[in-house]
């Protein structure tokens, strides 16, 4: 979706918006010198309106949370990355893998 609408979706003013990009809190594509926004950018602007306006959280807490989902979001690419990895393997391989992991503790 094009700013407008996505400004329109979420209820927020364009100064909102900059900042949030600024920030690196969302990160548009940009074609044309229009930003379009994707559904995950919905779905992190919700968040920034919900722990800014509902829980009170500052900038810096933002911050701190938008950076946990992105490592979040990344370790979950690698974890994704490593299971392909190990299901191309011959199944001996994939046991001795399984098996020496056990150990781990599971949360």
């Amino acid at each position: 979706m094009d700013d407008l609408e996505f400004r329109l979706c979420l209820k927020i003013d364009v100064v909102q918006l900059d900042f949030w990009v600024e920030q690196g809190w969302l990160i548009p594509e940009t074609s044309s010198g229009q930003r379009r926004f994707r559904d995950a950018d919905v779905a992190r602007a919700r968040l920034i309106l919900d722990l800014m306006g509902n829980m009170g959280v500052n900038e810096a807490g933002v911050d701190i949370v938008m950076e946990l989902v992105d490592e979040l979001h990344g370790l979950r690419e690698t974890m994704a990355m490593l299971m392909s990895a190990i299901n191309s393997q011959e199944r001996d391989v994939q046991r001795r893998l399984f098996a020496s992991l056990e150990d781990l503790d599971r949360y």
